[in-house]
């Protein structure tokens, strides 16, 4: 046996999704960092040791615009273009690679941690250092650190150190959310194993072991589905051990799960009721995915209220979208439907304050373990949210270990360093500014060589009956006049139109009726209709045209995606929101209005007057996400998107010596990814991004010239570290965009300049 003790600046525990962006977060801020980790492979959850899909605040498609970005955002856009098959085996290597290439990160894994120094009274601990077994190699390491992350998920770090924290539901009193029990208890989300199939393409035959469970003598075959097609993580419901210690009562848990699989394969290959004759088990998980146990208290606790209110928290780090997804304790056992879920109108925000121990002063979390109730963990724990966590809370030590501060100090007394510094790295933050005074982006003049100014969609597509309201959003900058639709008719008819407000900037729902007006669709057709609306907000808005439904006529459908525009269509009796088993809570606006059947399509439309919400200004104007507007810049349509040449271009006024570059690009953060593919897209790499490209610098003696010079990006956030000294003396920089990978726009996010 080995002892050994080593020193970092920062020690993240646990190697899930949201300790391996904590990591590399505070890596590239140039922090040493130890990352422990008990597994032999990285991710957690979403390894190939339990295989449960990385969800997010898309929630399946449910939420627009919800994508994240930053780490997490770099590891679906990695693993969609090496791993469109989704193999788990893939998706291993794309988390590790993503560590392995941070040369600030110490990896160790198998090395599981079980002892914690911390000293000072109950209300003030400080964490020393931990110390793990190395299983295999027989090293016994202690890790010392300033700050620490426990990102275990069960929370063993911070219990061992003393942290404060919960395990069970609150009750309804402590907080006053509506769904709480009346009285707190001990009861949790359960655990699940999944298992994989497949067609041999002859026949193959299963002998039950033993221990199999009869799901005759179990309530499994009246309440829940049973499909030979499915995914392994449609069978999520196979949960169990609310009602015990999810952790002391681990093996236990296990031992269930496993038997309750082994009796649906069984039931599934030799009741007869299943064409299953060519299908195999290829793989059974041997590791229960826990869903809930320990929950650090933190300077504020996540809320219900504070989900479905989309609180606005003027210390928000993250942004989740998940429904508020709860389990009966019972699980799999339940005679009810085996979740109760209730979205918010759109993504809903997380504070720092959520992120910190309240009583151990250098201890900060991410994950599911965070500051919350049991309620508000139901919207909270999904991997992509825990993945953005791990991004700030891992940001958050790094500026406390550069500033020598606690994270309550950051917290309460600079809270715009720490977003800032996320939105510099474009993390997943919504509605806050770039405000940074180093950005030299911010004092520049900016122009294009063309800017799309007229938002329209051309008639490309087949007709879509008015068998139910449809809506189209459209971003109002500086007023919306009338709206044009082609439409049909089988006899003359009146067309009711609506226009509707989101609410918030961050939401795509129709939640605030502005206007009704109408129009006239002539017999026949198609004919263009004109809407007239005369919408002059204060300030830029999105807004969603309503059409009501209409027997016999029909709108003209467009393949085209314009910029900023997305096309709605409301839920109809028969239609699945989101998963056909679960019974849907009335009066969730995001699950009435759809994009299903409409993804990268829109209505055949004619905005007037033209509109600024695409102008090249809105690439320096603060925001990386579409909030209340697009947010980008977009070059009039290209001909040919192998052969872009357009261009953004910022001028200063007196030249400026230049060191980085930073250029944010459009992925289109509303389609869905998934690490292993319940919802597949047909590209490798979004078509929106920009493929190829140059970086000039204009200099003091008026000659341009390339410092940069890209080819088949796939990247959202490109950082150009300019060679030695930087750029001196330069009056102008521009960004040539030379080819998308298909989208008919060129397209910039941001551009930041240090």
């Amino acid at each position: 046996m080995r002892t050994e003790h080593v020193s970092h600046d920062i020690a993240v525990i646990g190697g899930g999704l949201a300790g391996v962006c904590a990591a590399v977060a505070a890596a590239r801020l140039g922090r040493r960092v130890a990352l422990v980790h008990n597994r032999p492979v990285l991710g957690g959850n979403s390894s190939s040791e339990v295989r449960v899909w990385v969800c997010g605040a898309t929630a399946h498609g449910v939420q627009r615009y919800a994508r994240e970005t930053g780490i997490m955002g770099e590891l679906y856009t990695e693993n969609q273009f090496r791993n469109p098959e989704g193999n788990p085996y893939y998706w291993d290597q794309v988390v590790l690679d993503a560590v392995l290439s941070e040369p600030l990160i110490d990896l160790y894994l198998n090395t599981d941690v079980r002892e914690v120094s911390a000293h000072g009274p109950d209300d003030a601990r400080t964490v020393e250092s931990v110390t793990g077994w190395t299983q295999g190699s027989e090293r016994h390491i202690t890790f010392s650190a300033r700050q620490f992350l426990d990102c275990t998920g069960d929370g063993l770090v911070g219990h061992l150190a003393g942290a404060a924290h919960r395990i069970g539901r609150e009750g309804r009193a402590e907080h006053g959310e509506p769904w709480a029990p009346e009285e707190g208890d001990d009861e949790l989300l359960g655990s699940t194993i999944l298992f994989h199939t497949k067609d041999t393409g002859r026949p193959v035959k299963f002998v039950p072991p033993s221990y199999a469970k009869d799901l005759a003598e179990t309530p499994i075959l009246r309440n829940r589905v049973l499909r030979t097609g499915d995914n392994g993580c449609d069978y999520w419901w196979i949960e169990w051990g609310g009602e015990l210690d999810t952790v002391h009562d681990n093996e236990r848990i296990r031992d269930e799960l496993q038997s309750v699989i082994m009796g649906i394969w069984d039931h599934i290959k030799n009741s007869g009721r299943f064409d299953a004759d060519t299908l195999t088990l290829e793989w059974v998980g041997s590791l229960p995915g826990k869903r809930e146990y320990r929950r650090f208290v933190g300077d504020h606790t996540l809320t219900q209220q504070d989900i479905l209110g989309q609180r606005q928290f003027d210390d928000r780090v993250a942004f989740g979208g998940w429904s508020v997804d709860l389990h009966p304790v019972a699980g799999m056992y339940a005679e009810g439907p085996g979740a109760r879920q209730r979205h918010a109108d759109g993504i809903f925000h997380i504070p720092l304050r959520c992120l910190y121990s309240v009583n151990v002063g250098n201890l900060l979390f991410a994950g599911r373990n965070i500051s919350a109730t049991h309620i508000a963990f139901g919207a909270t724990r999904v991997m992509a949210t825990c993945a953005t966590l791990g991004e700030a809370a891992g940001t958050a030590a790094a500026l406390c270990v550069r500033d020598g501060i606690t994270p309550r100090l950051l917290a309460h007394r600079r809270p715009g360093l720490l977003t800032q510094t996320l939105l510099r790295q474009d993390a997943s933050v919504i509605g806050v500014r770039n405000t940074d005074p180093a950005d030299l982006a911010r004092a520049a003049s900016v122009t294009a060589s063309s800017t799309l100014t007229r938002l329209a969609a051309g008639p490309d597509g087949e007709f879509y009956p008015l068998t139910r309201d449809v809506g189209l959003l459209l971003p109002v900058d500086p007023s919306l006049e009338s709206v044009q639709f082609l439409a049909s008719a089988e006899d003359a008819s009146d067309l009711t139109v609506e226009l509707w407000g989101t609410g918030l900037p961050e939401n795509a729902v129709p939640v605030e009726r502005l206007l009704t007006t109408g129009a006239r669709v002539p017999a026949g057709g198609p004919h263009w209709v004109t809407a007239r609306l005369g919408h002059r907000p204060a300030a830029p808005e999105n807004v969603i045209v309503v059409v009501r439904a209409a027997a016999g006529v029909a709108l003209r459908l467009s393949d085209e995606r314009v910029p900023g525009v997305l096309a709605l269509r409301r839920k109809a009796d028969g239609d699945a929101a989101v998963d056909h088993d679960i019974p849907e809570e009335e009066g969730q606006r995001v699950l009435e209005w759809q994009a299903r059947g409409l993804r990268r399509r829109t209505f055949c439309f004619r905005a007037a007057p033209d509109s600024a919400a695409l102008a090249p200004e809105k690439a320096v104007g603060g925001f990386q996400r579409p909030y209340g507007g697009p947010q980008m810049w977009s070059s009039t349509a290209l001909v040919d998107p192998g052969r872009a040449e357009q261009w953004l271009r910022l001028d200063w006024e007196t030249p400026q010596d230049l060191r980085t570059v930073h250029l944010v690009f459009d992925d289109d953060v509303d389609e869905y990814l998934n690490n292993l593919h319940r919802h597949r897209t047909p590209y490798e790499v979004m078509p929106e991004l920009v493929r190829h490209y140059r970086l000039q610098a204009l200099d003091a003696h008026g000659a341009w010239r390339t410092v940069v010079t890209e080819r088949d990006n796939r990247r959202r956030h490109r950082v150009h570290r300019l060679d030695g000294d930087g750029l001196r003396g330069v009056r102008s920089l521009r960004v040539w965009v030379d080819a998308t990978h298909g989208a008919r726009h060129a397209r910039m996010v941001a551009v930041r300049v240090y």
